[in-house]
């Protein structure tokens, strides 16, 4: 196996259950807070996208196992490893904290989600049939 594949299937599994986790604490813990805040919808957003981009890395390591040619395949699982922390992240953490500035850094991890996009996008276009 190799340390691409690892990476981004490890990556993605234990982003995938953070990001059950999280939704479903979000919907039931912190249900009352959230509401009350008016931030509801982010703390879903984050949960969502995390879920999304988990399944995207596991993606990216199960085509990097197949096609171990694929060319790319490295940069798209750190893009929406890095992506989705930042974007989840921060939008957690403002859901939470109330903090503008953290809104302001949001837009850099969806950057890197659309990267990762590419990037796979790219790969996967260079593959020989």
């Amino acid at each position: 196996m190799t340390s691409v594949v690892r990476f981004a299937i490890v990556a993605g599994a234990i982003l995938g259950g953070v990001s059950v986790a999280s939704g479903a604490f979000g919907a039931h813990g912190l249900k009352a807070v959230l509401e009350a805040s008016g931030q509801a919808g982010n703390w879903e957003t984050a949960a969502r996208y995390g879920l999304f981009h988990a399944l995207a890395l596991v993606a990216v390591g199960l085509l990097a196992a197949v096609r171990p040619d694929a060319t790319g395949l490295a940069t798209a699982a750190w893009c929406f490893l890095a992506g989705t922390l930042i974007f989840s992240g921060c939008l957690a953490a403002l859901a939470l904290t109330g903090v503008k500035l953290l809104g302001a850094i949001v837009p850099i991890g969806g950057l890197l989600l659309i990267a990762g996009w590419a990037r796979l996008a790219i790969a996967a276009a260079r593959l020989a049939g």
